[in-house]
C-alpha cells in the first residue's frame, strides 16, 4: 500500500507551510468568481490564526495572489466566513 504525503500549501499572510486540509482556500474561479473552499482556478490559502486573518495588509495580499480587484463587500463576506470556519486543528497559533 502506498502512503500518500500530505499536500502542503503556504499561508499568504504568515508564509508558513501547512497541510492543505488545515487552511482556508479562497479561489478566483474562472466561471463563478470568488469562492471559499471550492472551485478551480487561482487560489490563495490562509491559516486560522487570528494574526493572519486580521492582518491589515490581507486585502492587498489577496488581490495580488488572486490577481483580481476585491470589492469591499467581499471583505464583509470573508469576515463572516472566517468566523464560521472553526474546524482547524492549529487554532492556537
Amino acid at each position: 500500500m502506498i502512503k500518500q504525503t500530505p499536500v502542503m500549501r503556504r499561508c499568504i499572510s504568515c508564509r508558513k507551510t501547512y497541510d492543505r486540509k488545515n487552511l482556508l482556500k479562497i479561489t478566483n474561479d474562472y466561471k463563478h468568481g470568488i469562492m471559499f473552499q471550492q472551485g478551480m482556478g487561482r487560489s490563495a490559502y490562509i491559516c486560522n490564526s487570528k494574526k493572519c486573518y486580521s492582518d491589515s495588509k490581507l486585502k492587498k495580499k489577496l488581490q495580488k495572489a488572486l490577481k483580481k480587484f476585491l470589492e469591499p463587500e467581499f471583505i464583509e463576506i470573508f469576515e463572516k466566513e472566517i468566523a464560521s470556519y472553526n474546524d482547524f486543528p492549529n487554532k492556537g497559533i
